[in-house]
């Protein structure tokens, strides 16, 4: 077979120099330049009310003041006086904070919403690696006005996460939709603000034991300066999440603080399906339960029985451009945390396991779970997981009752960054059927190189009853990050068998090589522009009878100013191989080889304003014609309560064989009264399916997403002559009891 490999053997060669200049610079010319603070034990807990100033508890803890500008003039000390104080007792860790402010009135709060985005206001955040593997933590911050944010953060934030969120979710890398039960109070005054945080131990996982360490960075974000300040350096490019470059927290002395949950439900939910019989209302009453129990503090068991997730919000709709499979992300909250064990494969792409195969179907039909079990956590420096689900059958779409079984294991090399894994996903049919399973064994790893450079792949093998052959799949990737820097190379390939059930492939058979060269510039004696990031990039997907499916060469600049206003401008070289004829909105396209360019246009205001606007455009070739499309948010605010944001996507293509226009449009509405009580609508509208949603949701959160959830649903066919096609009200009520507390 012949391939071009000369684009994926020139990225390798390039990055084979910087992987031998990295490893003779082991762990970031040594970890030992990382700042450290011991940690203080209190004999009396203080009391949580934001006062740090005038607190005698607090007076007597060392204070860590010299924070490090990353943005906008990077290296220099923070523009403003911030103090911060850590220490603990024998039940909690806290954290406080004193953000002085040379002008209190210029302070923002964008956002009171739990788990917001605290990028764009003045904020505060820390993270926390209570293992000390330099991988995974926990991240949490708060603005001025006691917002709670909180996360669960794997392989240094490294995966797929999807922001748009009250109660979303991510896959992988940072996953919010880890709610732990822990406090916060802020005050502001002349000085600027304050804030005060307490972690009962038993809402973290770590090791206990005598004079252990963990890791530890913070963050302060000031908005009038679009600034943001580290406790330890951090080249360009990089955040807190890489956590192998934080800094250390000494001297903790720790023990089990014992913790066992018991978080029941119940629902009432009220379905008028007019599609059915517009006079019938159907009534439903559900009870459930969820148990967890911290075997040891940092290994945890989860029970679930009769899991319902009806105060998830709704997918976002989409409309399908190209041949190829679209990608929801998971947003259950209870598969989503510790999701980041679970995820072996390239995200988004190769899912060796995708959570939303249990429980839903594959024409979105709701599959009722039964219930299961969950053990995810630490032994030592070996991450385990183990999940099993028992899904019932649905008789009107011919789904049978399933059991779903997933076994992780992954061992951390201490203090390398480095780790080696493997993963078995097992699909067992409960019913008549013989022969009615799926499974997918796989072996992952990563070598990390110094601290610059990282090595990282799977290999994995499905067996399917029927498929003997070409039933594997398997990718290696290498990347350089270091001081603006981002060089990548790697190759794919997925046989022509390979099928994870309980898994997501974008495309199936296919041999990708890829590549980046990315460099990040900070400018001087530049006015207002702060920084350039020019790049090129390219990946290809190849068949396996030696042809060039879909290519992709993208040539790129980012313009970043000090405002936070920002413009990419880039060009794209495409090239889509139609094997056989397919339709995009009821227009063929023909069998043909299609070479086209289009201009790529990218521009983001200042995210810090009232209102803000990100936009992408593509105009230039698509298949037999011309395509012109334009996507993007807009966001308004009034004051910390009020959010709105409007997300489009409009494609006007016009082809030899046909024109249509696809408009898919989203208006998310948030009003939150406290933290903790919001009001939030998501109404949707596409023309190609002519479908219309409202999702409106009221939540009361008591406690790590537990309270009430009142949700309504409206779903409207335009095809359909009823004026409402689906409604349904859900009212749930979720209660956690901590039985060890």
């Amino acid at each position: 077979m012949k391939y071009n490999y000369l684009p994926i053997c020139t990225a390798f060669c390039t990055l084979g120099f910087f992987f031998t200049q990295a490893q003779q610079t082991q762990l970031m010319d040594s970890i030992s330049d990382r700042p450290q603070f011991e940690a203080v034990v209190l004999e009396n807990d203080p009391q949580i009310d934001g006062e740090i100033i005038n607190d005698p508890i607090w007076q007597q803890v060392p204070a860590i003041e010299n924070l490090i500008q990353l943005r906008p003039n990077y290296g220099q000390p923070v523009s403003e006086k911030t103090v911060i104080r850590v220490a603990y007792s024998k039940s909690t860790f806290y954290v406080a904070v004193v953000c002085y402010d040379s002008e209190p009135e210029k302070l923002v709060v964008s956002d009171s919403r739990r788990d917001a985005d605290l990028n764009d206001e003045d904020s505060f955040l820390f993270i926390i690696d209570t293992y000390h593997d330099r991988q995974n933590g926990f991240l949490f911050g708060t603005n001025a006005q006691g917002m709670e944010y909180d996360a669960q953060i794997d392989n240094e934030g490294k995966g797929n996460f999807n922001a748009n969120r009250q109660q979303g979710g991510v896959i992988g890398g940072t996953n919010i939709n880890w709610d732990a039960s822990w406090m916060v109070r802020t005050q502001m005054g002349d000085f600027g603000w304050s804030a005060e945080f307490a972690i009962p131990f038993r809402s973290l996982r770590f090791a206990a034991g005598s004079n252990k360490t963990w890791g530890l960075n913070f963050r302060r974000n000031i908005s009038k300066n679009t600034e943001t300040a580290y406790w330890t350096s951090l080249p360009l490019g990089f955040d807190m999440k890489r956590l192998s470059l934080a800094g250390k927290l000494t001297g903790l002395n720790l023990r089990n603080p014992g913790n066992l949950k018991l978080i029941p439900y119940a629902l009432t939910q009220f379905v008028n399906n007019k599609a059915v019989d517009p006079s019938e209302t159907d009534t439903n009453f559900e009870v459930g339960a969820d148990i967890k129990y911290s075997i040891t503090p940092s290994l945890t068991l989860d029970l679930t029985y009769n899991t319902d997730f009806a105060q998830v919000e709704v997918d976002d709709q989409q409309v399908n451009l190209d041949r190829f499979n679209l990608f929801f992300p998971e947003k259950r909250a209870f598969f989503l945390e510790n999701a980041g064990q679970f995820s072996v494969g390239s995200p988004g792409e190769v899912d060796l396991f995708f959570s939303r195969r249990i429980g839903i179907g594959d024409d979105g039909d709701l599959v009722p779970i039964i219930g299961g079990a969950r053990l995810s956590g630490k032994v030592g420096q070996t991450n385990v997981g183990f999940l099993s689900m028992f899904t019932d059958d649905v008789e009107e779409a011919a789904i049978v009752k399933n059991n779903f079984t997933v076994a992780r294991v992954n061992h951390d090399f201490q203090g390398t960054r480095s780790s080696l894994g493997g993963i078995f996903i097992n699909r067992e049919g409960l019913g008549d059927i013989n022969d009615d399973h799926n499974r997918v064994f796989a072996m992952d790893g990563k070598w990390g190189i110094g601290n610059k450079a990282e090595i990282t792949g799977f290999v994995a093998k499905s067996v399917t009853p029927g498929i003997e052959e070409n039933d594997h799949a398997f990718k290696i990737l290498g990347n350089y990050n270091w001081n603006g820097w981002d060089l990548r190379a790697g190759y794919t390939e997925v046989g022509e068998g390979f099928n994870p059930e309980v898994g997501f492939l974008q495309r199936t058979a296919f041999r990708k090589p890829e590549f980046l060269i990315w460099k990040a510039h900070r400018l001087k004696n530049a006015g207002n522009l702060l920084e350039i990031r020019p790049h090129v990039s390219y990946r290809g997907y190849w068949n396996f009878d030696d042809e060039l499916v879909t290519g992709f060469l993208h040539v790129d600049n980012h313009w970043e100013f000090k405002s936070g206003f920002e413009i990419h401008t880039g060009i794209n070289f495409t090239t889509e191989r139609v094997l056989e004829e397919f339709t995009l909105s009821g227009v063929p396209i023909p069998v043909g080889n299609y070479r086209n360019e289009e201009l790529q246009f990218v521009l983001i205001t200042n995210p810090n304003n009232a209102f803000s606007l990100s936009t992408r455009t593509f105009i230039g070739g698509y298949f037999n014609g011309d395509r012109v499309s334009n996507s993007g948010t807009a966001n308004y605010r009034i004051g910390d309560r009020f959010i709105s944001s409007l997300n489009f996507s409009h494609s006007d293509i016009q082809l030899d064989t046909g024109n249509f226009t696809a408009l898919v449009g989203g208006l998310r509405l948030s009003y939150s009264f406290t933290p903790r009580i919001f009001l939030q609508s998501l109404i949707q509208r596409n023309n190609v399916s002519e479908i219309t949603s409202v999702n409106a949701r009221f939540g009361w959160l008591q406690n790590a997403n537990t309270g009430l959830f009142v949700v309504f649903n409206i779903v409207k066919d335009d095809n359909d002559l009823d004026l409402l096609n689906n409604q349904t009200i859900t009212i749930k009520y979720t209660h956690r009891f901590d039985i060890l507390n």
